[in-house]
C-alpha cells in the first residue's frame, strides 16, 4: 500500500525545489510529487534528473505532477494527473502497467471517472483554504469528505484517497476518521522550521490506527 504522506514540491527555481526535497527526505518523507509549474522544459528536466537522483538515494517514491513524458523519459515512479491534463489511458499507453498514476478529483462523480480509468491513487481536494495553489475549486472540509468517502465505499470504489488543501496538523485526526488513506501537503513542511518533528507527528497521526 501507498506511504500515506506525500510532500508536494515548492519553489520558485531549480535550487530552491532541490534545497526544499532535500530537506524534505533527510526529515523522514519517502513520497516526493515534483510540482514545478510555468517553466521551462529544460528546467523542469533538469530538476526531475536531480530529484530522480535524490528519491533513490533515500528509497522514496518520485512522482511528476502533470507531465507524462518527463516522468517517462526519466523513468520516474509515476506521474499524478489533474481533471485537464492527458487522459489516464494515454497516460497509460506510454508509461505501462507498472507506474504509479495518481489523478486529482473535486468531487464523487470525479472520482468515479478517475477510478472507472484506472486510477492508482486520488488527491482530493481542497479540504480549507489554500495559498498553494490557484483556481483553487470549492472547499471541502469534513463533510464533504466523510460524504464522497460513505459513497465510494457504497459504490466498492477502493481507490486510496489522499486529501489535499490547507491541511494543518490538528486537521489528521479528523480527516483520518472520514475514511481518507493519507494526505499531501506542501506549504505546510516547507515552513515549517522543524520539519523532522513535523513529519514525525503527522506519521504517527496518519499511521495511529494502521494494521501493520
Amino acid at each position: 500500500m501507498f506511504n500515506k504522506l506525500q510532500y508536494i514540491s515548492q519553489g520558485e527555481t531549480v535550487e530552491k525545489q532541490l534545497y526544499n526535497i532535500h530537506q524534505v527526505l533527510d526529515s523522514g518523507c519517502d513520497w516526493i510529487q515534483m510540482r514545478f509549474k510555468n517553466q521551462t522544459s529544460e528546467k523542469r528536466f533538469v530538476l526531475a534528473e536531480a530529484i530522480k537522483i535524490l528519491c533513490e538515494e533515500y528509497l522514496a517514491n518520485f512522482i511528476v505532477n502533470d507531465d507524462v513524458l518527463l516522468a517517462q523519459q526519466i523513468t520516474a515512479d509515476g506521474v499524478h494527473l489533474g481533471l485537464t491534463d492527458m487522459s489516464i489511458p494515454e497516460a497509460r499507453a506510454i508509461l505501462g502497467d507498472t507506474k504509479i498514476i495518481g489523478a486529482t478529483a473535486n468531487t464523487f462523480e470525479d472520482i468515479v471517472f478517475q477510478s472507472k480509468n484506472g486510477c492508482d491513487y486520488i488527491g482530493l481536494g481542497p479540504f480549507q483554504f489554500t495559498e498553494t495553489k490557484e483556481k483553487l475549486s470549492p472547499v471541502l472540509g469534513l463533510e464533504g469528505y466523510a460524504s464522497i468517502l460513505n459513497k465510494m465505499k457504497i459504490e466498492n470504489i477502493s481507490a486510496p484517497v489522499y486529501a489535499i488543501g490547507g491541511i494543518t496538523l490538528d486537521n489528521i485526526e479528523s480527516l483520518v476518521e472520514t475514511g481518507i488513506h493519507g494526505i499531501a501537503v506542501s506549504g505546510m513542511i516547507t515552513k515549517s522550521q522543524q520539519k523532522e518533528k513535523l513529519i514525525q507527528q503527522l506519521n504517527e497521526k496518519l499511521y495511529a490506527n494502521a494494521i501493520i
